[in-house]
């Protein structure tokens, strides 16, 4: 805008030179008078238009005059300004930078500022393969700040190097197999500390840090996966063993029973019971249809000889 001004402001000045050379012409200086006036009136409007500034919803703007960024901050609407001034719109909205891989179909769907994931040393020499995803946003209030000492590329001159720097410095304190699996929230919550630090007095707030993938060597997670088969082989071997154990209390309390029963008839059947049990079985065998009998041996006392200690065995 302030080029247009500066350069209607120019023509004017011209036009108006020309006007006296041609004093003599009539014609021409009525057409000279007519872009005088065509070029005042944008010069109107262009200071008209220039002066009012409209700001998005989730956006501020820093002004700068003539280099000076100017400490006043304009907020979301339609905002009056001096229009020499030049207005540099600033995203206050939630942002996120993801490192992750090429075919993340996660991170493809969505709009997002990304690099690839980011390779770093745990404590036990083991390079792991991150995926992370870090949530921050501008403070408005900070903006112009911002702009004086960082300008609008801040994201590749301290996002970026600030997010790298604190998940290697803090991944050289964990254990590999810990930020795979135990202590993944701990190394996410000191990445975090590391980065709130990096970004303090420079209007960058941070809001997450999310730790998406973690990708061991592959001889590790063959360890684990072998790790993993012997503990539910474990699992399986108790399994197995407490239900054989059952099966062998089951057994005990059969046999208990079995010799007790025997023992119960042992001491209550008499001589006398006996004898007429063989009698009335020798009646029915007697009104059977069927010819064929069966005699047991017996006594004089027609008590059947039979050992009941021997047919119990």
């Amino acid at each position: 805008m302030t080029g247009i001004i500066i350069f209607l402001i120019i023509a004017i000045v011209v036009l108006t030179v020309m006007r006296g050379q041609l004093k003599s012409n009539l014609q021409l200086e009525k057409i000279v008078n007519l872009l005088r006036i065509f070029a005042g009136i944008g010069i109107l409007l262009t200071i008209l238009f220039a002066s009012i500034v409209q700001i998005g919803p989730g956006e501020v703007g820093v002004q700068i005059l003539f280099g000076n960024v100017q400490e006043n901050v304009l907020r979301s609407g339609l905002n009056l300004v001096n229009p020499l001034i030049e207005v540099q719109k600033i995203d206050i909205k939630t942002q996120a930078y993801t490192m992750s891989g090429a075919n993340d179909q996660d991170v493809n769907d969505v709009k997002s500022n990304r690099s690839d994931p980011i390779q770093t040393l745990s404590s036990d020499g083991l390079t792991l393969l991150l995926d992370v995803t870090v949530w921050y946003r501008l403070s408005a209030d900070d903006a112009p700040n911002l702009i004086r000492t960082i300008g609008v590329d801040y994201e590749s001159k301290i996002i970026l190097p600030a997010i790298r720097t604190a998940i290697r410095d803090i991944a050289v304190n964990f254990v590999a197999t810990d930020i795979y699996s135990s202590k993944r929230d701990d190394y996410v919550n000191d990445v975090a500390k590391k980065l709130e630090n990096s970004f303090q007095g420079r209007g960058i707030i941070l809001e997450k840090v999310l730790l998406r993938n973690v990708e061991l060597p592959q001889k590790v997670r063959e360890a684990i996966d072998e790790k993993i088969a012997a503990e539910q082989r474990a699992q399986q071997m108790v399994y197995v063993l407490q239900k054989e154990r059952q099966e062998a209390d089951r057994k005990q309390v059969e046999a208990t029973g079995v010799a007790e029963a025997q023992r119960i008839i042992n001491s209550t059947i008499s001589n006398s019971y006996l004898q007429w049990k063989y009698i009335e079985t020798l009646k029915e065998l007697i009104n059977s249809p069927n010819n064929s009998f069966v005699i047991a041996p017996y006594d004089q006392k027609l008590v059947p000889m039979l050992n009941f200690n021997q047919l119990a065995k």
